[in-house]
């Protein structure tokens, strides 16, 4: 589980050479290549390092779950990483003549435990649309965007979930934002700094949205509990910013939604 970029990391491949020196740039040779098992190796080292020095987390770890038959053959399986309190799962499969059996639920709950043991608080997982997005809303992972483009017309949805809340507790909203006509600025710096203060309440951002003038916005926020929420709402940071901002503070009105 390495995502990111890092100019620090160099490599060659066995690929074919495409260009050579980029004007202005330093002297090098690029190339273009299929698999590469040195290139891959090195970068996930150097990413790793990367990331763990940006976050002081260094405890990343592979994790799977396997199943298989008394004959000793593969019935399913699960890949995964955990790192930082978060764990992500990267792929599952269950033999054909084996599905409808109940296996891919006992994987994701081997999983989620063993993830839960390492010191995990959430995990995270993309179904695309031809495969199982409805099997993880089922066991309690929540929508949290897709991405368009995928051949024959799919979608490639993202799911989330808490290992230490009960799912059917978690609150989520929408909050359609309006900023004042002579306080677009100073609306947008109090977003800023208001969705910033969710993660102390138990609440996340899940998508921001902005139109094209700038002067409203819609915040599709999750709160792992109600009480989450509500202790938001009086937040003392979060009120005092309101209250300084007097009537240039935003009209926001809150729908609470689910998925269907």
């Amino acid at each position: 589980m390495t995502t990111g970029n890092d100019t620090g990391a160099r490599s060659t491949d066995a690929g074919r050479a495409t260009s050579a020196t980029e004007v202005g740039g330093p002297a090098g040779e690029l190339r273009v290549g299929g698999e590469d098992a040195e290139l891959s190796a090195r970068l996930e080292r150097e990413l790793t390092a990367y990331n763990n020095a940006a976050t002081g987390a260094d405890d990343e770890a592979d994790l799977s779950v396997r199943v298989v038959d008394a004959d000793g053959e593969l019935v399913g399986g699960l890949t995964g990483w955990t790192w930082g309190g978060r764990a992500g799962i990267n792929m599952v499969w269950v033999r054909d003549d084996r599905r409808h059996e109940g296996w891919g639920g006992r994987l994701l709950r081997a999983t989620e435990e063993e993830a839960a043991r390492r010191g995990c608080t959430e995990i995270s997982v993309s179904s695309f649309s031809f495969q199982a997005p409805d099997f993880y809303r089922r066991h309690g992972y929540s929508d949290t965007g897709i991405r368009d483009g995928i051949p024959g017309g799919h979608v490639d949805h993202q799911f989330w979930k808490s290992l230490v809340h009960d799912p059917a507790a978690a609150v989520r909203l929408v909050a359609l934002v309006e900023f004042g006509t002579d306080a677009v600025a100073a609306g947008q710096r109090y977003e800023d700094v208001v969705l910033a203060l969710l993660g102390r309440h138990g609440g996340r951002l899940e998508r921001r949205l902005r139109a094209g003038d700038g002067r409203s916005e819609a915040h599709v926020i999750r709160f792992a509990t109600r009480a989450g929420y509500e202790s938001f709402l009086v937040d003392p940071e979060r009120a005092a910013l309101r209250a300084a901002l007097g009537d240039a503070a935003p009209v926001t009105r809150v729908l609470e939604v689910h998925d269907v």
